[in-house]
């Protein structure tokens, strides 16, 4: 279509060699002609020589080839709309006659689900496993071998578990412990599925120091450093439970992020011949105090022992660690817990001149103290106020065997290969 004498003619020029009648038919003439051009010419990007020189054609020849669909197929595995999806196992995204290049998996809080596309594109992998009772959205796209694209979406719910079980851990959110301080988690039922429970719990430090688990049963998972933690050191736990299957048909229901830090370093070393403790803070040796350990007959573990608990005053009955009768102390004052037995290092306000002297106690260390803890210079009342949940008290020479590491938060007392066996 030539458009030159219609873009070069005025309408009043129309007008003024007709009459009113052939004046507007020729204005509405040139109006439609004017539209047909407009909507024929696009924005101009065919202008000037090259439309004229062959550019039509190639543009055809690219619309034909856009206007084929992508031979590329996406499938995505549970299908739309699915509930009560399994949370592990169950999500398969996959392509066919092409390679994937973008999946998106969100919760719905838009929260993303990691995962990692396969190396020849054919299948995405997510990382973990998902939350239980749960909305989750899926995006998948997949490219053929021309570069055309194909995409699918997905929704689908997870299963809202019957049976669930949690974790009691220690430390505290927010708590500073000293250099021995494991991180201990004790399941509410026995975990038959131990390898999924402990991927699914992340432990992160600063400094970067390599941190594994050992599972006492199959109940309690602790997880330490092959030696001591570094004073000052800052540990994160990611404890991602929810949704984990611990054992058959019963599921964590935990999502939470723990953090404590380890504190200034202090181990005590108790030497039950000497009957003395030394008491060595950041690798200086600070104070040296005589003590009394287990009797002839009730005499302490030997080994490293971890402070669990810190008691201002408690009291301690024979009959709750199969002693009879043998005693029942109702005021024993800055006691502190160092196995589930019941070993304690604590103040002893009745045992004479025992300290340093001779070894009396059913078990426990004993340091000079004052009923009612009031003095504060007394060996049981600077030993405590001086101490951290976490701290390592280690006894030597004591004619008993070493402590289980499972008997309080000892597991220092097992070697680094077989902790991680």
């Amino acid at each position: 279509m030539n458009v030159r004498p219609i873009s070069g003619t005025s309408s009043a020029g129309i007008r003024g060699r007709g009459g009113k009648g052939r004046g507007r038919a020729l204005s509405a003439l040139a109006l439609g002609v004017l539209l047909t051009v407009t909507a024929c010419g696009g924005g101009g990007s065919g202008s000037g020589a090259g439309a004229g020189e062959g550019g039509g054609e190639n543009v055809k020849d690219s619309t034909a080839a856009q206007s084929k669909q992508s031979e590329a197929v996406v499938t995505i595995a549970p299908k739309d709309g699915a509930k009560a999806v399994d949370t592990s196992g169950a999500l398969k995204i996959a392509a066919a006659k092409g390679k994937l290049t973008e999946v998106v998996v969100k919760d719905g809080e838009g929260a993303k689900v990691d995962g990692e596309i396969s190396g020849d594109g054919a299948t995405w992998t997510p990382s973990t496993h998902l939350a239980a009772a749960t909305k989750y959205t899926v995006h998948a796209v997949a490219k053929d071998s021309e570069g055309r694209t194909a995409a699918e979406d997905s929704r689908f719910t997870t299963l809202t578990p019957k049976n669930t079980f949690m974790g009691t851990f220690t430390p505290e959110d927010g708590s500073k412990v000293g250099v021995g301080m494991p991180f201990s988690i004790r399941f509410t039922r026995g975990i038959t599925n131990p390898e999924e429970v402990e991927k699914a719990i992340r432990v992160r430090t600063e400094p970067a120091v390599e941190v594994a688990g050992h599972w006492f049963g199959n109940d309690r998972l602790d997880f330490r450093p092959e030696k001591y933690w570094k004073a000052g050191t800052k540990v994160t736990v990611d404890l991602n439970l929810d949704g984990v299957e611990g054992r058959d048909g019963v599921y964590g229901e935990q999502a939470k992020t723990v953090s404590f830090t380890v504190g200034r370093s202090q181990v005590s070393v108790v030497d039950a011949k000497k009957l003395t403790m030394q008491v060595v803070r950041d690798g200086k040796t600070v104070k040296t105090i005589p003590i009394t350990t287990g009797a002839p007959g009730y005499e302490t573990w030997n080994g490293q022992m971890v402070i669990t608990e810190r008691l201002p005053v408690t009291r301690m009955n024979g009959e709750t660690v199969g002693y009879g009768g043998e005693y029942d102390i109702k005021d024993v004052p800055h006691a502190m817990r160092l196995s589930t037995s019941g070993t304690f290092i604590h103040g002893n306000y009745w045992g004479g001149d025992a300290f340093g002297n001779r070894n009396s106690s059913h078990g426990c260390i004993g340091l000079r103290d004052v009923r009612g803890g009031w003095d504060e210079k007394a060996p049981g009342a600077w030993f405590f106020e001086n101490s951290l949940i976490g701290d390592v008290v280690v006894v030597k020479n004591s004619n008993d065997a070493t402590i289980a590491p499972d008997n309080g938060l000892n597991g220092w007392n097992m070697s680094w290969e077989k902790w991680k066996a």
